[in-house]
């Protein structure tokens, strides 16, 4: 089938169930913009909030370090290197800051799109990562012309954007030339200010966009065939073939134990081949008649028999045997609504035993 077939068979909305295994695969909607603008944001506060401080104390420390080159001795290359690494270590001073609103711009714009997870299943090695035809499709295939439109959009905007401010400003930056050098890293940052909030206006308006087209791509490359719900609905719910082999093992197993125990039943009402109910009561082991064995028609049969075999008195009571039955429970006590009519039987019983033995005595 080809992928174009199979897309279109796909014509339901994903289950709760495939969403979550997605996502804790780590397969998560992200727009690849959300960075880009958070570099930006974090640009115009650098500029805003550390540039100037950062770079006064830049400049006076480099102006400190070259205005006396005298106090430097460069007669070995070991002296180089320090001139370097005293060079190099002013330069970081000036960098960390910066490098800090970049990170942690970085971080913000992940964190505010998905909830941050550790997962393993991003990082593993797949073979779609370095197949040629994979690749292929990625560059172009539907995803890949859809980043190739946002790079021209991009390019476009910042072209459009630049060229406007090179435009307006060309005659105030010209003149910076004959103006003060003291006021020239002020009116950089100025038009540099300026330059990174149009772009930004711009990136927003792609972002928002791509924010919602991966979401909405991501939907659809989620959807699911009539085929996969139902096979997610039997993965959930079992196999029905698997269930009734395992009702019908646990119905064996019960059977089994059901006739183990009806030897040691006191008596079993019968109606008198379609129910069979074996009960057992001993006034020493205390409580209510208990009931070892219920079953119909064959099972009803087959636990006559081992009574019978057993000497365990069978009863026929047909309309009692069809109503406990319906109430009662295996390993249960019997509810009080039948404890007068089964005390009857038991009692029947017991007397008839206690006759029978008075005749054999005599």
């Amino acid at each position: 089938m080809s992928e174009s077939a199979e897309k279109s068979s796909k014509t339901e909305q994903p289950t709760e169930k495939k969403i979550r295994d997605t996502v804790e695969k780590g397969n998560l909607p992200v727009s690849r913009e959300a960075p880009i603008l958070g570099s930006l944001f974090a640009a115009m506060a650098f500029l805003s909030f550390q540039f100037q401080d950062v770079g006064e104390r830049l400049s006076a420390s480099l102006r400190a370090t070259f205005e006396n080159p005298s106090q430097w001795d460069l007669a070995t290359g070991r002296d180089a290197l320090h001139l370097l690494h005293m060079t190099g270590l002013e330069m970081g001073r000036f960098a960390a800051p910066a490098a800090g609103f970049f990170i942690l711009a970085g971080i913000l714009s992940a964190i505010l799109q998905n909830a941050p997870q550790i997962n393993v299943e991003r990082i593993r090695p797949k073979w779609s990562n370095v197949s040629l035809r994979s690749g292929w499709q990625r560059l172009f295939g539907f995803r890949g012309l859809t980043e190739f439109g946002k790079a021209l959009f991009k390019f476009g905007a910042i072209s459009v954007i630049v060229s406007m401010f090179l435009v307006r400003d060309l005659e105030a930056a010209v003149g910076t030339m004959f103006s003060d050098p003291a006021q020239l890293p002020e009116t950089i940052l100025s038009m540099s200010m300026q330059l990174l909030s149009a772009v930004s206006i711009a990136t927003i308006v792609l972002v928002a966009a791509d924010l919602v087209f991966s979401r909405v791509h991501w939907r659809r490359d989620l959807k699911m065939t009539k085929q996969e719900i139902k096979d997610e609905h039997k993965q959930a719910e079992g196999d029905p073939m698997v269930k009734a082999r395992q009702r019908q093992i646990a119905r064996d197993r019960t059977r089994k134990r059901m006739m183990a125990a009806v030897p040691q039943a006191t008596l079993v009402i019968a109606n008198p081949t379609h129910y069979a109910i074996a009960l057992r009561y001993v006034r020493e082991e205390g409580g209510a008649p208990t009931v070892l064995a219920k079953g119909t028609d064959l099972v009803a049969l087959k636990i006559r028999e081992i009574a019978e075999a057993n000497d365990v008195p069978v009863i026929e009571d047909k309309l009692l045997a069809r109503s406990m039955y319906d109430h009662v429970e295996v390993d249960q006590m019997i509810p009080p609504q039948f404890f007068k009519a089964v005390a009857e039987l038991i009692y029947y019983l017991h007397t008839r035993d206690g006759a029978r033995m008075d005749v054999g005595a005599a």
